[in-house]
């Protein structure tokens, strides 16, 4: 599945999109520790956390992953806002707790209904 498909499923609220929406979203990932996040979270993850600031995008694009997902009704403050637009990182929102949230992408990359 790529982030296109998950934006066309209309799962998640999009609070911005990246600059590449066909990149590959293989697995989620569930974590709010930002030091275990950079060391652990795989390539090409949607990464489904409650920490919405700018230290959570640095780990993102550190760690390749494909978006971000802000789960628990979270969102991205301002500054964070401005940094996903300039490092084109794609973020999702939603009230979901964070295992739905995992689990719904889960479901979605293996094609389960």
């Amino acid at each position: 599945m790529n982030i296109k498909t998950l934006i066309e499923n209309n799962t998640f609220e999009t609070i911005n999109l990246g600059d590449d929406l066909e990149k590959n979203i293989r697995i989620p990932f569930c974590c709010d520790l930002l030091s275990i996040a950079m060391g652990k979270a795989p390539a090409d993850c949607a990464w489904v956390t409650v920490m919405g600031n700018i230290n959570t995008l640095a780990v993102a694009v550190l760690a390749d992953v494909s978006c971000i997902i802000l789960a628990e009704g979270m969102t991205l403050d301002e500054p964070a806002k401005e940094k996903a637009k300039s490092q084109g990182i794609t973020v999702f929102k939603t009230d979901l707790p964070i295992f739905d949230a995992a689990l719904k992408v889960f479901n979605l990359i293996n094609d389960f209904s």
